[in-house]
């Protein structure tokens, strides 16, 4: 059976992808992250929920102090207000945790060498694209690059996005699609037990499933 990682952060779209994977007939090597973020303790519970529903080959979780350690991103450093949702802006928004998608590739990359993967999963999308420069398409095609002439791969290692031109709500149309147990993820940038309801993650994934006249199964503080 072919093998892939799949970054899991227990978020929607990293699990909608881990599916959407399991449904090309992929068998998953659940890949989580911590590294120090506001939701971290919650991020992992769902990560974990979600990796045991699809039956994963292999749950690794990694941390990633060194992030805390940086700064510079309100995900990780408590000093550094989360922004509240306050219409489209312009510019790097303060939960842009410094290339951190290339780091998390980096490591992801190593994993399935490791484990002899052909694919690695990540839930870019297009609504990331402006504030965040790691989520862009021609990023991704860099790296795939990067990972062509630097590892021994056999087989190659084929970075999957196939979300990447596709926005919030069709992520959650497919999902939905698929069985995805969107109560079983979390979203919120800043809350553990109640998401806050007012971030831009949790607005964004809000507006997606009222597009789609669908009740969000998560409970919200406001």
């Amino acid at each position: 059976m072919m093998k892939a990682v799949c970054l899991l952060s227990g978020g929607m779209d990293s699990t909608t992808l881990a599916y959407v994977a399991k449904d090309m007939g992929y068998d998953i090597v659940a890949l989580h992250f911590t590294y120090g973020q506001r939701t971290e303790a919650k991020e992992r519970e769902c990560a974990r929920k979600v990796a045991d529903l699809l039956d994963a080959r292999e749950f690794v979780e990694i941390g990633l102090e060194h992030f805390k350690k940086i700064g510079a991103s309100s995900l990780t450093d408590e000093s550094i207000p989360v922004e509240e949702y306050a219409g489209e802006e312009e510019g790097i928004p303060s939960t842009y945790v410094p290339f951190r998608n290339g780091n998390l590739l980096a490591i992801a990359t190593s994993l399935a060498e490791a484990r002899r993967a052909e694919a690695v999963f990540i839930g870019v999308q297009t609504g990331d694209y402006p504030g965040y420069p790691d989520c862009r398409p021609e990023f991704i095609e860099a790296f795939q690059r990067a990972v062509d002439l630097g590892t021994a791969a056999d087989p190659r290692i084929t970075l999957m996005t196939p979300f990447v031109r596709m926005t919030k709500v069709d992520i959650v149309r497919k999902g939905l699609s698929l069985g995805v147990p969107y109560e079983e993820t979390w979203s919120c940038y800043q809350k553990n037990d109640k998401a806050c309801g007012v971030c831009s993650s949790c607005h964004y994934r809000r507006e997606a499933f009222r597009e789609l006249g669908i009740e969000d199964p998560i409970a919200y503080e406001r």
